[in-house]
């Protein structure tokens, strides 16, 4: 039988459930209650979870942490890639009885001095470790030979002649440690950096401010503040009273401007 519009009107309204305006109430609040939960729900998560850094950020970060007590100065090595090629290979350094010098030396260049203040600065030579090494021949590497004792002999401070000097003198030049001489006398008298044979050492440079109160010049010794030290990696040496690796050898003659002689093929080697 059919419905008249009126009646069928109504009919949907029923099935829809728009017939009671308190129950389309009801119904419009519990959906306005659950937007609003689920919202909040959502801003609780965010404020838990855990806080994203940007790629700036972390590098500031990373920045910071590298600095350590250095603060603002910055010392860069000169020369690094030929450090590098000696390191690849097993750099050695001869010592003497009488005292030989470096090759590479030690050259660095400084940034972020206070212009007018006074600054020393000096290089010493540390042990890596405390071990003593043996060159194997057949498979052309150091090996360890065993335990030694570095307390018998404290490391010497080299000044460098040019201090006491102020940052901005300092800020415009190279600093060349190229007098150094490496010695195994342990009577030595005449201020050279003494080391034991087959022993792996590095080479630190120290950034001391001036202070009244110390003659560093007289008694060349690190003082307990005021001081910044720098090393690096590609420095590390072995030392030797005779070179054992050849390549050692070749790239010493090759590279070094005072072994013209030896690179003459028609001098007597």
């Amino acid at each position: 039988m059919a419905l008249s519009s009126r009646a069928h009107a109504f009919s949907v309204d029923v099935l829809m459930g728009n017939a009671n305006p308190a129950k389309r109430k009801l119904k419009d609040l519990e959906e306005d209650l659950s937007s609003e939960t689920r919202t909040e729900k959502a801003a609780f998560r965010r404020s838990q979870a855990p806080e994203k850094k940007t790629k700036g950020e972390i590098t500031l970060s990373l920045c910071e942490e590298a600095r350590g007590e250095t603060g603002e100065i910055q010392v860069d090595l000169q020369g690094s890639e030929l450090w590098k090629r000696f390191h690849e290979i097993g750099t050695e350094m001869i010592i003497t009885k009488a005292g030989r010098r470096m090759f590479p030396s030690v050259r660095v260049k400084v940034k972020g001095l206070d212009p007018v203040k006074q600054y020393y600065i000096a290089i010493d030579v540390v042990p890596v470790d405390s071990k003593r090494y043996r060159y194997v021949y057949h498979s052309s590497q150091w090996m360890v030979a065993g335990n030694t004792d570095h307390s018998c002999i404290t490391p010497r401070l080299y000044m460098h002649p040019d201090s006491p000097c102020s940052g901005e003198t300092w800020m415009r030049q190279i600093i060349s440690f190229d007098r150094v001489k490496l010695t195994n006398n342990e009577m030595d008298d005449k201020g050279h950096i003494i080391l034991q044979s087959m022993h792996k050492y590095k080479p630190r440079v120290h950034i001391i401010i001036q202070d009244s109160r110390f003659d560093l010049s007289q008694t060349p010794s690190l003082p307990a503040a005021g001081v910044q030290t720098f090393s690096f990696k590609e420095t590390e040496f072995t030392t030797v009273t005779a070179y054992q690796n050849q390549q050692i050898t070749k790239l010493k003659i090759d590279r070094n401007p005072f072994a013209k002689g030896f690179r003459d093929p028609g001098r007597n080697r």
